[in-house]
């Protein structure tokens, strides 16, 4: 099963991935709300749409814009309404 590891902490986890451009995005519902915080921060993906991120924080330690996640993804990545996706210091296992 997938898995998002942070700092030695299961942060996701499902069987329920979508893996688009090699990353596995999950189901929303299977982060841990407790670590995820909210950033500011945006991108722009001409066929996904715009992108918006998540910060880590966990035990005094953070991890600025680790995660991030469409909220209107464009038609064309339908599949990924809902999920989140990690990069940076988030290790992901399958």
């Amino acid at each position: 099963m997938p898995q998002a590891i942070w700092n030695g902490t299961v942060i996701a986890e499902s069987d329920d991935t979508v893996v688009v451009e090699g990353n596995h995005y999950f189901p929303r519902a299977s982060l841990r709300e407790d670590v995820v915080r909210p950033s500011s921060t945006t991108t722009v993906c001409p066929w996904k749409g715009t992108a918006s991120y998540l910060s880590l924080e966990l035990d005094g330690a953070t991890s600025a814009d680790a995660g991030w996640f469409y909220p209107e993804p464009k038609d064309a990545a339908a599949e990924i309404t809902d999920r989140v996706a990690f990069w940076k210091d988030v290790r992901v296992t399958t």
